[in-house]
């Protein structure tokens, strides 16, 4: 393999810390590369070295020549003024790219949904990702540098950009150097790993899963080391307190004092575990939501608005306990525009000690769920029944709850907390407990404004946890924190005893501490027994109505495309000229192809695993296998195709 980029004895200093000492790594064609680490011990100053845009002190970084490499960093460049059209193609003429099915795959993966003429600047932070993610993959690039790819992306668009990664080049060629801290992410796509920490790095061999394993095998032989040490001091020891010298008081007093030190050398690496809290009790119903549809009025004009903003009794359910609301309660006033709803029919029954990860695109509901649970938002229609002895914990996307003390310090805050808690039957402060959650004693006098992402992030999970709830609402709890603090947070969760609802991207985060998962899917809540790849599934089977539409959205100026974006992008419109016995046919067609593709993938799933039992050098056994699996594959092409001209046939 011809090596593309590669860095020879590299150091790298900053004002208040060494970065990287004498480090050599080479990327070669065909790499795929994750880079793992805990956060500030310079994962993204590797890539940006690498990638030409930081000079190290010492040694040189080198490519192969004409190599070309396409940088992602973890905050884009683009123009708020420019254009969506502008930001991802430039000036590059029409036909070039929409003549291209690769930029088309692309386009359609990423910002379907995204205004094709709108501006920069009107975008979300996640609509923002997604138009950067699609610059940068439609070029040309021999190597591919991308610094937390799936910040801001949901699971389905992170299920796709993972596909593209792993198809983007033939096997052997490019390279791929990628920042996550996405594990699922980090095994689906990287074949080998960094891992940077104490300023150098350290290559392992395969995914995330086998790099875990590597590590703590590193680990064990390393206790191994220490533990051999501490037995020969102990021996030293021993023979010294046997000694002659031992008999006086000056020596023996030493010699205690030596075993006190021995006794409290701490491990090689930092082994970070907080014990569960204790919790207030719950009683026999937790939470109880019965068929209902959520939503938001519109004022219908300017006064609606003030009106709207005087009583922000409509939004707050009496005593958070029973957010019971009818059609009639809750009619259109004199100052209330029609109803948006955004959730229909919900019923989820929440009980004590339930482990819920809630599955769902962005803009499909999820937070408006949550609000619901809390009783923060009144159904349009429907019950809610919050128990008596609920006391929720949350922990928001945007970190809120803190909002009130970032002009505080760490420690003034934890002074207003109980000062000791019994953590698995000794008393323990928050400020030790804090000091497991990766926090010094001098950090303790940071005001909460100055920390960092993850930082504050770990910071509000503790305070959650000290305020002693029963019901723990977590939305997107992983994000700014690196694996190994990931890997903290799930041994916290996996042992905390309350009621538990998680709303995550993080894939491998959703199925470590959740016992079942929900998916909302076109403002319908639905059980997925079958954990993300079911969700995936009927993600991809049941677009949402906004998808429809703006997938076409890039190709509208397309020349001749236009026409057949437009004519698509009417699916569903009323007039539709359908009875309802034929749409009923169609119904049952499309569910019984659905059954029969299901069969097919089985059947097919059991022939390649049958092909690993056949005799290698049995050619005729292999080739009539072969055949079997190719025909299999057929016929679910062929259903996938009548599927979709039912699919096409209902919506139309």
């Amino acid at each position: 393999m011809a090596i593309l980029l590669g860095c020879d004895s590299i150091s790298l200093d900053f004002p208040t810390k060494r970065v990287f000492s004498n480090v050599t790594l080479g990327v070669n064609e065909g790499d795929r590369i994750g880079i793992v680490g805990r956060n500030g011990d310079g994962k993204s100053t590797l890539l940006s070295l690498l990638a030409g845009t930081l000079e190290p002190d010492d040694g040189r970084v080198t490519h192969r020549r004409d190599t070309t490499i396409g940088l992602l960093d973890q905050r884009d460049s683009l123009a708020n003024t420019d254009t969506v059209h502008h930001a991802v193609v430039g000036d590059a003429p029409e036909y070039e790219w929409a003549s291209s099915p690769r930029v088309r795959e692309i386009l359609a993966g990423l910002i379907a949904d995204v205004p094709w003429e709108g501006t920069v600047g009107a975008l979300s932070g996640g609509q923002r990702r997604r138009v950067d993610l699609a610059r940068l993959l439609i070029g040309t690039y021999d190597v591919l540098m991308l610094d937390e790819p799936t910040n801001h992306l949901d699971m389905r668009t992170i299920n796709w950009l993972a596909g593209h990664l792993k198809t983007r080049w033939q096997a052997g060629a490019g390279a791929l150097l990628m920042v996550t801290h996405d594990r699922w992410f980090l095994d689906e796509v990287c074949t080998s790993m960094w891992e940077v920490h104490d300023a150098t790095v350290d290559p392992f061999e395969g995914g995330y899963s086998a790099y875990i394993l590597q590590r703590v095998e590193r680990d064990r032989r390393a206790q191994v080391a220490e533990e051999r040490r501490r037995n020969m001091a102990r021996k030293e020891l021993a023979w010294l307190s046997r000694g002659a010298q031992a008999r006086s008081t000056k020596p023996k007093f030493r010699v205690e004092a030596a075993r006190e030190l021995i006794a409290d050398v701490p491990p090689l690496r930092n082994e970070l575990e907080l014990k569960r809290l204790a919790v207030a009790r719950l009683g026999k119903q937790v939470i109880d939501v019965l068929d209902v549809t959520a939503g938001y009025r519109e004022p219908v004009n300017a006064q609606a608005k003030e009106a709207g903003a005087s009583q922000p009794q409509d939004d707050t359910p009496d005593n958070g306990r029973d957010a019971t609301s009818s059609a009639t309660a809750n009619a259109p006033t004199a100052t209330a525009g029609t109803p948006t709803p955004v959730l229909e029919d919900v019923t989820w029954l929440i009980g004590a000690g339930d482990r819920f990860g809630l599955l769902g695109e962005n803009g499909a509901g999820k937070s408006t769920l949550l609000d619901v649970i809390q009783g923060k938002l009144k159904p349009l229609a429907g019950r809610v029944k919050i128990g008596q002895t609920v006391r929720f914990g949350v922990l928001s996307q945007q970190l809120d709850e803190l909002k009130p003390v970032m002009n505080d310090t760490i420690r003034e805050v934890l002074s207003r907390y109980k000062r000791s808690y019994i953590i698995d039957g000794k008393e323990t402060s928050p400020e030790k407990l804090l000091e497991r959650l990766g926090f010094t004693q001098e950090q303790l006098w940071s005001r909460i404004g100055d920390l960092s992402g993850g930082q504050r992030r770990r910071l509000q999970l503790m305070f959650t946890l000290l305020d002693e709830p029963n019901v723990l609402i977590l939305d997107e709890p992983g994000n700014d924190l690196d694996t190994d603090m990931l890997a903290i947070v799930e041994d916290l969760l996996d042992s905390w005893p309350g009621t538990l609802i998680l709303v995550t991207h993080d894939r491998y985060l959703m199925e470590r501490v959740t016992d079942q998962q929900y998916a909302i899917l076109n403002g319908h809540l639905r059980h997925v027994p079958g954990g993300v790849d079911e969700y995936l599934r009927l993600a991809a089977a049941t677009p949402s109505a906004h998808q429809g539409v703006a997938v076409h959205a890039p190709a509208k100026s397309a020349g001749s495309s236009a026409s057949s974006a437009d004519s698509t992008g009417t699916e569903g419109a009323p007039g539709s000229t359908l009875s309802n016995a034929e749409r009923q046919r169609l119904r049952k067609e499309a569910a019984s192809l659905e059954r029969r593709m299901e069969t097919q993938h089985k059947r097919a799933d059991e022939l390649e695993a049958a092909m690993a039992a056949i005799d290698p050098t049995d050619y005729l056994a292999l080739e009539a296998q072969q055949q079997k699996i190719a025909e299999a594959k057929a016929t679910i092409d062929e259903l996938e195709t009548q599927w979709l001209e039912v699919s096409e046939q209902l919506e139309g």
